[in-house]
């Protein structure tokens, strides 16, 4: 027997409980005047104790009014790519007299869904989410509603809804098919947490390169690599150990950064490659790979897909995937 999920409670039961009309309750939650401080106490009182939680996206789509205003929640806002992502639509959104509202809660799902709430409850026209999650549902009833939502860099769980990704799988492949076909058969593939979808995607493509090799499954991963520090200090660790990689795949920037770093400092030759392009990754001090895309392309494409929607496109969500390509970078 499935369990049904408990009622959310309504305005009709704030009024039942406060004693009160629902259009007193409308106008409280509303923060409309001309309401008796008492009353208002009632219906607060109410909304407390039934944990009711008003819709603000529904009142704005009963009445037709449109904020211009967007959301977009990224993560690391600090990292290049997050950096580039926000200002192209930053950029799009001004020249339509559209503010941007922007979020990161950095990789934290319960920090995710608060901060999406909130931006629904602000009554913007349009989001744009970078995921830190794999469950959004809690944003089913407001799509259903018509908020126009685009998820980008990652996909949805729970909600349908357009979506805009990087060809993940098959830039690592071409990354360490490269690196295997250069002869290393020892490669180091560093990451931070599999439980995100680029990471995953990522190095199920190394993975599926190591196979067709014939190495079955010949690649040494290490995890909780988070950033350049990290990243230097597990590329030492490896070289010193009794047999180490003659390779390295970095499955980020950030990532990259560190390897290079560290490789350079230790002078040793291992090849690297590492998915994300980076500025100045021409000016490296050791030659190395990228898979490169254009990040502002996808930004376009997600911001572009999310204006669409909020000028009435209500055609079926669209899945869109960027293709990536293997680049030369570093000091040669």
């Amino acid at each position: 027997m499935t369990a049904q999920r408990p009622k959310r409670p309504t305005m009709n039961d704030v009024a039942g409980r406060a004693g009160v009309s629902l259009k007193t309750v409308s106008r409280v939650v509303n923060q409309e005047p001309s309401v008796a401080p008492e009353l208002a106490t009632r219906v607060r009182d109410a909304v407390k104790e039934l944990g009711y939680r008003h819709n603000r996206l529904a009142s704005s789509l009963r009445s037709g009014r449109s904020t211009a205003t967007i959301g977009l929640t990224i993560e690391e806002i600090a990292n290049p790519f997050y950096a580039s992502i926000t200002a192209v639509i930053a950029d799009y959104a001004a020249a339509r007299d559209t503010l941007l509202i922007t979020a990161s809660p950095e990789e934290n799902p319960n920090d995710e869904q608060r901060l999406l709430r909130d931006l629904c409850s602000r009554r913007v026209d349009g989001l744009v989410v970078v995921p830190a999650s794999r469950d959004h549902a809690f944003l089913r009833e407001e799509v259903e509603l018509g908020l126009p939502v685009v998820f980008l860099d990652r996909p949805a769980g729970g909600v349908e809804a357009d979506t805009v990704l990087l060809d993940n799988y098959g830039g690592a492949h071409r990354a360490v098919s490269d690196l295997i076909a250069r002869g290393h058969r020892d490669t180091a593939v560093l990451l931070d947490r599999t439980d995100v979808y680029t990471m995953r995607e990522r190095l199920r493509g190394a993975r599926q390169a190591a196979v067709e090799a014939g190495l079955g499954d010949g690649l040494s991963v290490r995890g909780g690599v988070r950033d350049p520090a990290t990243a230097a200090a597990a590329v030492a660790e490896l070289l010193e150990s009794p047999r180490p990689p003659t390779a390295f795949f970095a499955v980020n920037n950030r990532i990259t950064v560190g390897a290079v770093h560290q490789l350079w400092r230790m002078g040793n030759d291992a090849a690297l490659s590492g998915f994300d392009d980076f500025e100045l990754s021409n000016l490296m001090p050791r030659e190395f790979k990228v898979v490169a895309y254009d990040a502002r392309e996808l930004a376009r494409r997600a911001v572009e897909l999310l204006f669409d929607r909020i000028g009435g496109d209500r055609s079926a969500p669209h899945i869109i995937t960027l293709p990536t390509r293997l680049e030369r970078r570093g000091l040669r």
